[in-house]
């Protein structure tokens, strides 16, 4: 990665670097949301750029409410951009320098859903966390299903819930059945939980019987997002048989504002997993196609300061975005821009790196303390869960902010 000074002031660990520079929307006051670019703790107005002429990009792809018109340019429209921004902050003679006017604070400013999400996958792609609900719930011995190691387990979730950091949520109602039940009862969720999860933003739409492979499947993703999956586990599991999630999951999926582009993450690229048996021709992939991103989970209360209750890392994940995507449209199902597909939970080798609430508590069977002394075993009213994900090499960092969501009762 080539080495790169900035004349903007970025603090040493910000995750919005030089290097970094993903796409959101804003809104300052009460004016409309529109297109900006993060640098360090400021906002680069994309709309006051192209007024000035600086981007050959018009004003009015920056003034929509999501990014999906300014998206469907492709990659060789919205990457030069980015890599024009770049120019425009290293350059000491940038023009910039005498327009203080397109920088907007963050602080100041409030961040909405970067994307119009038409539709909504969820994978299951995390050996390890799909082998510790296997131990929890079936044959310890025999934990993964027998089509596991042969494709890229999902299920299509709700789009209409998915909402940017920030947005508060209910705890949601539903049924629930325990062993002791002869019949189910309708009440609150007890045992809420989050997923750790990432997920990828679909740059490039395709045709109805259109498939995508793993070789070109990076042309159609635009980049990534945190995402958390909020997960009522005792809803999930009265629900769930025959045909998997429902209201267990739809009430709420939390999704990072700042999208990272997969040009900025190109640096960060590592090898998989062995995969065995072989995979299916379909799901065969050159190369590295995994992503060294560090990702950590807190919890706060009203009453405790953060606790720190995960660290994981998304390169640790059994199926890649390749080749979740190439599965995804093998059947010839259509993808549109600004779709979201999110990693399925993510889970590393010990238990400290565990990405839900299920692995740590091991089903509400192992309590953990919060930096106060409370009890947790799931998340309780007024419980805050915040994550974080950044990559970092040789001194370079790009991160993705946070993705934050607090429980509120249930209405």
């Amino acid at each position: 990665m080539t080495t790169l000074h900035t004349w903007v002031s970025v603090p040493k660990k910000s995750d919005f670097s030089i290097y970094n520079l993903p796409f959101g929307i804003f809104s300052v006051n009460d004016e409309a949301a529109k297109a900006g670019i993060a640098i360090g703790e400021q906002i680069v107005d994309l709309v006051a750029i192209s007024e000035l002429g600086l981007i050959e990009v018009g004003a009015a792809y920056f003034r929509q409410k999501t990014l999906n018109e300014f998206i469907s340019l492709g990659k060789k429209i919205t990457d030069k951009v980015r890599l024009d921004i770049q120019n425009l902050l290293v350059s000491e003679n940038s023009p910039l320098k005498n327009h203080p006017e397109v920088f907007v604070l963050q602080k100041d400013a409030k961040m909405h859903l970067p994307v119009h999400v038409g539709d909504y996958t969820d994978f299951y792609s995390s050996i390890e966390h799909a082998t510790n609900v296997g131990k929890m719930f079936r044959d310890p011995e025999n934990a993964l299903l027998s089509n596991w190691r042969h494709i890229p387990v999902g299920y299509h979730g709700r789009a209409s819930s998915i909402v940017v950091s920030g947005t508060t949520i209910h705890r949601p109602m539903g049924q629930v059945k325990t062993n002791e039940m002869e019949t189910p009862v309708f009440k609150a969720s007890g045992n809420l939980d989050f997923e750790l999860e990432m997920g990828f933003v679909v740059g490039k739409s395709t045709a109805l019987g259109e498939r995508v492979s793993t070789k070109d499947a990076a042309e159609h993703i635009f980049g990534l997002v945190l995402f958390n999956d909020w997960s009522a586990r005792d809803i999930q599991k009265w629900e769930y048989v025959p045909l998997g999630p429902f209201l267990g999951k739809s009430f709420a999926s939390s999704m990072s504002p700042w999208i990272v582009t997969l040009e900025a993450l190109e640096p960060f690229k590592v090898q998989g997993p062995e995969q065995t048996p072989e995979v299916l021709s379909y799901l065969e992939y050159e190369g590295e196609k995994n992503y060294d991103i560090q990702l950590e989970v807190g919890m706060s209360s009203s009453t405790s300061e953060e606790t720190t209750i995960s660290k994981s890392n998304f390169k640790y994940m059994y199926w890649n975005m390749m080749q979740q995507l190439a599965h995804h449209t093998v059947n010839g199902c259509n993808i549109n821009v600004g779709d979201v597909m999110a990693s399925g939970t993510i889970s590393g080798k010990d238990e400290s790196s565990y990405g839900s609430l299920l692995e740590i508590s091991w089903g509400g069977k192992k309590p953990f303390e919060l930096k106060d002394g409370s009890i947790r075993t799931f998340i309780e009213d007024n419980d805050t869960i915040t994550m974080r994900g950044f990559a970092e090499k040789e001194g370079k960092r790009v991160g993705f902010g946070e993705v934050t969501g607090t429980i509120l009762p249930n209405k």
